[in-house]
């Protein structure tokens, strides 16, 4: 009796795989996946959710920071340019000299 019943579990098996994969294929046309969320336009949508985002946070950090970024009330006279005084004056715009070698 145990020879037969094995015997009769594989076709009862390769039946019952054959109903399942009939009834998700009917269940997978009547009710059809979402869309991929590795497509061209799913990426150009998150990228575009990120820039809003993005921007989002730079105008609440604008807001609570804005009184800083306000421009003077009068503006800064131009700083006068530092001049380093060496203690020998420069030899003009000929070639200049070759530093001495250095020993090791």
């Amino acid at each position: 009796m145990g020879d037969a019943l094995l015997a009769l579990s594989v076709p009862l098996l390769i039946l019952a795989s054959g109903v399942h994969a009939a009834c998700d294929r009917r269940r997978r046309r009547r009710h059809p996946a979402p869309p991929s969320p590795y497509t061209r336009q799913a990426h150009r949508l998150a990228a575009q959710d990120a820039l809003l985002r993005a921007g989002a946070v730079i105008d609440g950090a604008y807001t609570c920071l804005g009184a800083f970024y306000e421009k003077p009330a009068a503006p800064r006279p131009p700083a006068a340019p530092l001049v380093s005084g060496g203690a020998e004056p420069s030899r003009g715009h000929g070639p200049s000299r070759q530093a001495p070698a250095r020993r090791r």
